[in-house]
């Protein structure tokens, strides 16, 4: 296993929609200890695969305490009558957050290593977590979903920051 180090805004990687996992060897199952050991830190609730240079369909998580993985997760469901709009961050945007809403309960279903099927459900932190990392395996951050007033702000302070 290798902590990895994480892909900030600017990279291309971050930007091309993740292909599909059509097989498991050594270099997913890698990925998936990759993954799972990068995303095993304080303050840290999701990380997909092309944050960390790969770009294939695959996320890992950090919410209360329960750390997993999902391959070739879709987005199945989502809460059609309840949203939020806190706060939202990225590893990928270091430092900036701002409110982004997003449905309050999301549900993904992929596979796990050995084939079997994965459902990955969720309402607040955990919604959330599922629908940012689908969004970046689909090649979108989170600032794509900002008001255009918030956008302009973080692009105005990423210029600042040369990035």
């Amino acid at each position: 296993m290798a902590y990895r180090d994480i892909r900030i805004i600017g990279d291309p990687v971050l930007r091309t929609a993740c292909d599909p996992i059509t097989s498991v060897d050594a270099t997913v199952k890698a990925l998936v200890e990759d993954l799972l050991e990068t995303v095993d830190e304080d303050g840290r609730a999701g990380l997909a695969a092309n944050q960390i240079g790969v770009s294939l369909r695959a996320f890992s998580w950090n919410i209360d305490g329960e750390i997993g993985y999902v391959l070739n997760p879709r987005l199945v469901e989502l809460s059609e009558d309840e949203y939020q709009d806190g706060e939202e961050g990225c590893l990928s945007v270091p430092g900036l957050w701002y409110p982004t809403e997003r449905a309050w309960y999301a549900r993904a279903e992929g596979t796990d290593l050995d084939g079997r099927k994965v459902v990955v459900e969720g309402e607040g932190l955990m919604g959330r977590c599922i629908q940012h990392e689908c969004d970046h395996l689909d090649g979108h951050l989170y600032l794509d979903r900002l008001s255009r007033r918030h956008r302009v702000e973080a692009m105005r302070e990423l210029r600042k920051r040369g990035l």
